[in-house]
């Protein structure tokens, strides 16, 4: 896994910030899928273009994106989960630049052909754990069906769910020949990596018969030692100001 450059990290500290403000968060989940997040928001994705969070528990990755775009202000973030804010633990329709309410798991990549029949480029971003749903392979098999092929998936690999590994939980292997043998194009890249992602994703739809999938390997918490190896944060709730402060510390190191 190639190291977080400056931007990454800033976004993470950030993250941090939204966090010591509400006390709450999936955090890992964010940092999992951030790179992913930034490189759609700050290379790839046009006006008319239709993302999906479908693993709406990342929301804080999403949040700070929507937010160094213009789309939320930082007043925003920093009532994240609070009484009567904009800003919840998943994303809903009502937030400026997000299409549809998400978390509801294997939700996001139906929803994401009904977009991209209608003509719209679309890319859904799922979690692994996500693909455990029936769902996801009943939409797959829809877009082969339709040769959707100005629709992208992109798949947060990092092998872990709430509460145990994907290999624990249910496997997922031989994953990526899973996407092919339903129709798609794939690749498997690391997920942290900026330009191996401009690079897949720029140019994913075009000239290209076929729906794509993008398997992301990536690390659940990436960034801090202390989120990476402990599954417990996979959600966080009353974070106390020591927690808080191992957080900063951690991103420091």
């Amino acid at each position: 896994m190639r190291d977080l450059d400056e931007r990454s990290i800033a976004l993470r500290k950030k993250i941090v910030d939204i966090m010591a403000a509400s006390r709450c968060g999936h955090i890992r989940s964010a940092f999992s899928c951030l790179e992913i997040v930034r490189v759609l928001y700050d290379d790839i994705l046009q006006p008319d273009d239709k993302f999906i969070l479908s693993k709406g528990h990342g929301c804080l990755a999403q949040y700070v994106m929507l937010a160094d775009k213009g789309y939320i202000t930082q007043d925003d973030l920093f009532k994240f989960c609070q009484d009567g804010a904009l800003l919840g633990g998943h994303p809903t329709a009502k937030i400026p630049g997000v299409h549809v309410a998400t978390g509801s798991l294997g939700h996001g990549l139906p929803i994401g052909i009904g977009f991209a029949l209608a003509g719209y480029r679309t890319f859904v971003l799922m979690g692994d754990g996500e693909c455990n749903e029936g769902s996801v392979w009943e939409a797959a098999m829809c877009a082969s069906k339709h040769k959707l092929s100005n629709l992208t998936v992109i798949i947060d690999y990092n092998e872990q769910q709430s509460y145990g590994t994907t290999h624990e939980v249910l496997e997922l292997e031989l994953f990526m020949d899973k996407w092919k043998a339903f129709g798609f194009g794939s690749f498997e890249i690391d997920g942290h990596n900026i330009e191996e992602l401009k690079f897949y994703l720029q140019d994913a739809p075009e000239g290209n018969p076929n729906p794509f999938a993008l398997i992301c390997h990536t690390i659940k918490g990436k960034g801090i030692k202390l989120t990476e190896q402990e599954m417990r944060w996979h959600y966080k709730s009353g974070i106390t100001d020591a927690e808080i402060k191992s957080l900063y510390e951690g991103l420091n190191a």
